[in-house]
C-alpha cells in the first residue's frame, strides 16, 4: 500500500479575485504501515490535504496516486478508494445519527453491499477493537460519554476494513484520560494491524510518542518531512511559523544549558528519564 502526491495545488475561489493556494506544490509517498504525523498552524492546509488522500477534494493540478494508481484518471472507483482510505474527521461523532451504537457501526459495510452477517461481524470486530464494551452497543450513541462516542465514530470507519487510518483532531475536545485512551487504540491497530495511520494533532507530545515520521505544513506548503527528532531538532524555526516542539524538548535544552550533558534529540518524557538515569547511573559508579 501507498499513497503519493505529486506536486499538488489546490485554490480556493480559482479563478476569481479572491483565488488563493490553500496547497502548493505539495509531494510526498507515504508507505505500507507507516505511522505519519501532520502538524501545522491553522490554516496551514491540514485538513484540505487529507481530503485530497481519498479523493473529497480533487487537487487544482498535480496527481495523487494509490497502490502506483492514478486516482484522477477517468473512470477510477472513488467509492473503492474510500473503503480504503478511511477519513475520521474532527469531532466525529457530529456524524453518528443511527438509533443504537451497533447500527451506526454497521451503516458503513452496509453501504459496501456486504449482506447482514457480514456487516454484523464487521461492526463487532471494530467495536472490539477501540475497546467499546459490549454493554454499549444497545444505546443510543448520543447518550454515550465524548470519549465512547469518539471511539463508536472510529469504530465505524473500522468496520470498512480501512488499509489507511487518517485522523483529523481525533482527541480535541477530550479529558486527558480519553484522550490517551483513543491514542493507545490508535497505537495499538498501528502495531498489531499493521495499519497505515495519518494522525493530525496539535500536540506535539502527542506525534513525538506515537509518530515515526512527520509532515510540517506551512502556508499551504511542506516545509519538513522527517522522523520526529530530526523535526523537533528545529524548534525555533517552528515557533517561527506557530508551533512548538514538546515541551520535554525545552526542559532538555535548559539542562543543557546548565552543564548536564542530555542528548539533544529526546522528544518523550520517557526519552528523558532513561537519560537521566543513566547519568545518575554513571555518576554512582564513579563516586
Amino acid at each position: 500500500m501507498s499513497i503519493r502526491a505529486e506536486h499538488i495545488n489546490y485554490l480556493y475561489g480559482e479563478g476569481t479575485a479572491f483565488e488563493q493556494y490553500a496547497l502548493k506544490d505539495v509531494s510526498f509517498e507515504i508507505g505500507d504501515g507507516q505511522f505519519v504525523g501532520l502538524i501545522g498552524h491553522t490554516g496551514s492546509g491540514k485538513s484540505t490535504l487529507i481530503q485530497h488522500l481519498n479523493g473529497l477534494l480533487r487537487a487544482s493540478s498535480g496527481k495523487i496516486y494509490y497502490n502506483g494508481e492514478d486516482i484522477y484518471q477517468e473512470g477510477y472507483d472513488m467509492k473503492a478508494l474510500r473503503s480504503r482510505v478511511g477519513l475520521v474527521f474532527q469531532y466525529p461523532e457530529h456524524q453518528l445519527f443511527e438509533v443504537d451504537v451497533f447500527s451506526d457501526v454497521c451503516f458503513g459495510p452496509g453501504n459496501q453491499g456486504l449482506s447482514k452477517e457480514e456487516k454484523e461481524e464487521r461492526a463487532r470486530e471494530a467495536l472490539h477493537l477501540v475497546g467499546l464494551e459490549e454493554r454499549f452497543w444497545t444505546q443510543s450513541p448520543f447518550e454515550l460519554s465524548g470519549g465512547q462516542k469518539r471511539r463508536a465514530a472510529i469504530a465505524g470507519v473500522l468496520a470498512m476494513r480501512p488499509e489507511v487510518l487518517i485522523l483529523d483532531e481525533p482527541t480535541a475536545g477530550l479529558d486527558p484520560r480519553g484522550r490517551d485512551e483513543i491514542l493507545d487504540e490508535i497505537s495499538a491497530l498501528h502495531k498489531e494491524k499493521r495499519m497505515t495511520i495519518v494522525l493530525v494533532s496539535h500536540s506535539m507530545e502527542d506525534i513525538a510518542r506515537y509518530a515515526d515520521r512527520i509532515l510540517v505544513m506551512s502556508h499551504g506548503e511542506k516545509l519538513f518531512d522527517a522522523p520526529p527528532k530530526e523535526v523537533f531538532r528545529h524548534y525555533q524555526e517552528l515557533e517561527r511559523i506557530g508551533l512548538a516542539a514538546p515541551q520535554i524538548t525545552y526542559v532538555v535544552q535548559r539542562l543543557r544549558e546548565q552543564g548536564i550533558l542530555l542528548q539533544e534529540d529526546i522528544t518523550t518524557v520517557g526519552e528523558a528519564k532513561a537519560a537521566i538515569l543513566r547519568l545518575l547511573g554513571k555518576g554512582g559508579s564513579e563516586a
